[in-house]
């Protein structure tokens, strides 16, 4: 791969990086703000199932964006390494479109298919 588009794609990543470790501590936040309540009133049942609702929705959110940055950041070892762009499966390289769609993808689609029927 071309080091112009290493240098591209490495942005692209860190831009994403950026991003989705913003998007956890917005989450974070606000699932402090939420917590308690401080008027001493006793909270309806159905106010209380929501807002445990919203905590588990967004821990799942969460948990998502997690396992993305840990996709990102081998992507972003792959290219420090001079191996991006190369499936990790067979060796062989990911098709320029899939790259572009999935810039944090390890595998071709051929092995990702084959991983996942497993």
């Amino acid at each position: 791969m071309l080091k112009k588009d290493l240098v591209q794609y490495k942005r692209i990543l860190q831009d994403m990086k950026e991003k989705i470790a913003g998007q956890i501590k917005q989450m974070s936040n606000s699932g402090e703000e939420k917590s308690g309540d401080v008027s001493g009133h006793a909270l309806h049942m159905a106010d209380v199932a929501t807002d445990m609702y919203d905590r588990e929705f967004s821990l799942g959110l969460a948990s998502y964006d997690r396992e993305l940055l840990y996709q990102i950041e081998g992507a972003l070892q792959r290219i420090s390494e001079n191996k991006f762009g190369l499936c990790v499966e067979c060796s062989k390289p990911i098709p320029v479109v899939r790259l572009k769609a999935l810039p944090y993808t390890e595998t071709c689609l051929k092995c990702q298919e084959k991983l996942e029927s497993r």
